[in-house]
């Protein structure tokens, strides 16, 4: 397995686990509040860090590298402020205070999926 799909399994396993924590917490304290972060957490750190995971792992012979790190330091990045941003914002009565960070998580979560799409595209292309 390719250390970047390694890198983005391990990622995936721990937001998981965090989302499965946040998940608990929020039963047991019915406040469901936070429940559009906790999905969030659990699509784009779990399913979509995955799914990424799995396409490099397939396309291990053929994958740029260079593309796939870049796709792992934005998905990373992106969930890491786009999460405890939207937790803020939810939890605070929508203060729109918190606007800019949720903005600013998704639109690098945005930018992650479009590198991944030039890998998925160039795999496709490629001559074989």
């Amino acid at each position: 397995m390719p250390r970047v799909s390694a890198a983005f399994f391990a990622t995936g396993v721990v937001c998981v686990l965090i989302g499965m924590i946040f998940g608990m917490w929020m039963g047991a304290s019915n406040n469901f509040v936070a429940a559009p972060a906790h999905a969030h957490l659990n699509l784009l750190g779990w399913v979509t860090m995955g799914l990424y995971g799995t396409f490099y792992s397939l396309a291990r012979e053929t994958f740029s590298p260079k593309l796939a790190w870049t796709n792992y330091a934005l998905s990373l990045a992106g969930v890491a402020i786009l999460i405890p941003a939207l937790v803020l914002y939810l939890s605070d009565g929508n203060d729109p205070k918190y606007d800019p960070f949720v903005t600013i998580g998704s639109i690098i979560s945005f930018l992650a999926m479009l590198v991944f799409a030039v890998s998925v595209f160039k795999e496709l292309m490629r001559s074989r």
